[in-house]
């Protein structure tokens, strides 16, 4: 017999993958997705609204004792940082409007000195929880960072009832016009 050539094989090759660098980008992917997915959420504020509301009805409520006028504050802002502040109802103000700005002696001291005063009034009423209800009325002239100014003094204050207006009466209109 003589030698026959002998077949030739080939090398099996090693069947295993190396998984490594795949499953470390795939972590990276899905944190990336993950902080854009949390980056991507918009950042709010909640405010609770009123229904519009129509200065007849707004006297009727109040008239009829659903809402203590003494608790009500009003915070008027317009253009050029200016805020107008006053306490009551404009048609029967327990305090007179008058010319505010913003920080420690500003609106910041106003809202302290009217909070303290309204709970010790509510407290001497029986209502110690009733604190002041304020009413913020941004004008068309003011802008957005008054706005977001106030509500900070809101929180710094620790104000819990508060809403934004966005409709002035006519005599709130013409305080506004010759301050």
């Amino acid at each position: 017999m003589k030698n026959l050539p002998q077949k030739v094989r080939s090398k099996k090759l090693s069947s295993k993958v190396d998984l490594t660098a795949m499953v470390s980008v795939s972590f990276l992917l899905i944190i990336f997705f993950m902080v854009v997915g949390e980056l991507a959420k918009p950042k709010i504020i909640d405010l609770s609204l009123p229904q519009k509301y129509d200065d007849e009805i707004w006297r009727d409520v109040i008239t009829c004792g659903h809402i203590d006028p003494n608790r009500i504050v009003t915070v008027l802002l317009d253009d050029n940082n200016k805020i107008i502040t006053y306490s009551g109802l404009f048609f029967s103000p327990i305090k007179e409007p008058t010319k505010v700005g913003y920080g420690n002696n500003g609106i910041r001291k106003i809202l302290f000195e009217r909070s303290n005063l309204i709970r010790e009034y509510s407290a001497a009423m029986g209502r110690p929880k009733y604190g002041p209800i304020v009413i913020i009325k941004p004008s068309k002239k003011s802008n957005f960072k008054n706005l977001v100014d106030i509500l900070d003094e809101m929180a710094i204050g620790k104000i819990d009832t508060y809403t934004i207006v966005n409709e002035f009466t006519p005599e709130e209109t013409q305080l506004l016009a010759s301050n």
